[in-house]
């Protein structure tokens, strides 16, 4: 029982993460669902971590470039009672830790985070429940206020930036909005006008298309708001369905990830895969090189395309399994071999350089002596 807690927790606190959408006819969007392509494999390598309290997750990961990445989670977990926020730096070198006691934090975790050339951000919540929203001051995260803060029943579950590096939240406040748009000032923030079906909770993330459409999705909404106007996508099928990324490619072009546990099944049953693709008109299901296990993280090429999956493959744990967009289908592509499980929560693209970083943990239960995990 104890695996199916943690996996759900560990992708329900992160996923999101990462978190791109754009409009376009059906033609386009077809021929760039299909069409080949050959991106080639990656070599992944794992990278040191510095050695955090027991038991120790990361759950989003961004880059500004070769140079310079962040990653956040959570340290110190057992099982059910939360840790204490976790942050760590690339400095084109080294992954480093940083010190969070300026911030307060006694208990929580981070849970997204989005960069660009001239910004970071990042999102999460404390023990109390309180949405916290972080901006990167250059040299360590400072604690930024938004529009509702500490009002009741106001969350943030995502963050990704906008090509002009406005910051854009996925969240809820007592009104039932789900999208928070932000200039970068502590006053400069609005919340956006909630989709005609509000959500139950705060949306599991959000992605923003070059065009600027906004996209947050989870199990229970599927949204694109194009500055005036939302249009609702049909909320995705299953039994017990969870949402861990999406990448619209066009309006009728978008990939989700995710898992669904099904009906009923023995204590620490495994869930099932799930991969789906919007062609403009329904849902339909992927073929993927496996079926038991997870899909955590979805990125896009510099195309804006379909480019790589993270994974998690339930008879195989001891790598990560990614998957790679080639010549119209999904492919596998492994990891480095571990002497413990790989389960990665959030992936991301390195900009200027190309490549990649994904992030996790080397356990498969939110119990000591789980730490942190991070490839490249």
């Amino acid at each position: 029982m104890r695996r199916r807690r943690f996996i759900s927790g560990l992708v329900g606190a992160g996923a999101g993460i990462g978190l791109v959408s754009s409009s376009g006819g059906t033609a386009t969007g077809a021929t760039r669902a299909t069409a080949p392509r050959a991106l080639g494999p990656h070599d992944w390598q794992t990278v040191p971590a510095p050695v955090c309290t027991p038991a120790a997750q990361l759950l989003g990961v961004a880059a500004a470039g070769p140079d310079l990445a962040w990653a956040v989670g959570e340290e110190g977990r057992n099982g059910g009672t939360r840790g204490v926020p976790l942050a760590l730096v690339w400095d084109g070198s080294a992954w480093t830790r940083l010190d969070l006691t300026h911030l307060g934090l006694t208990g929580g975790y981070l849970r997204s985070v989005a960069a660009s050339a001239g910004a970071a951000w990042a999102v999460g919540t404390d023990t109390n429940g309180v949405a916290r929203l972080l901006r990167w001051d250059g040299t360590t995260w400072q604690e930024s206020l938004f529009a509702g803060r500490l009002a009741y029943g106001t969350s943030l579950t995502g963050v990704t930036l906008d090509a002009k590096d406005r910051v854009w939240l996925s969240g809820r406040n007592s009104d039932g909005c789900v999208l928070l748009r932000g200039d970068g000032g502590d006053d400069g923030w609005t919340w956006v006008t909630p989709p005609p079906t509000p959500p139950t909770s705060a949306p599991a993330g959000l992605r923003v298309a070059p065009d600027g459409d906004v996209w947050v999705y989870d199990a229970a909404l599927v949204a694109r708001w194009d500055g005036e106007t939302w249009t609702e996508l049909p909320a995705p099928a299953g039994l017990r369905p969870s949402v861990t990324g999406l990448l619209p490619v066009t309006a009728d072009d978008v990939w989700l990830t995710g898992y669904d546990y099904g009906v009923g099944g023995p204590p620490g049953k495994p869930p099932s895969v799930t991969l789906r693709h919007w062609d403009g008109s329904a849902w339909t299901y992927a073929t993927t090189p496996f079926t038991v296990g997870m899909l955590t993280a979805i990125v896009a090429d510099a195309q804006g395309g379909p480019d790589r999956i993270a994974g998690w493959d339930f008879w195989d744990q001891t790598r990560a399994h990614y998957l790679r967009w080639e010549n119209g289908a999904w492919v596998s592509e492994r990891g480095p071999q571990s002497s413990a499980p790989v389960l990665l929560s959030g992936l991301a693209s390195v900009p200027g350089a190309g490549g990649y970083w994904s992030v996790g943990t080397n356990s498969a239960s939110p119990y000591p002596p789980a730490q942190v995990y991070v490839e490249r």
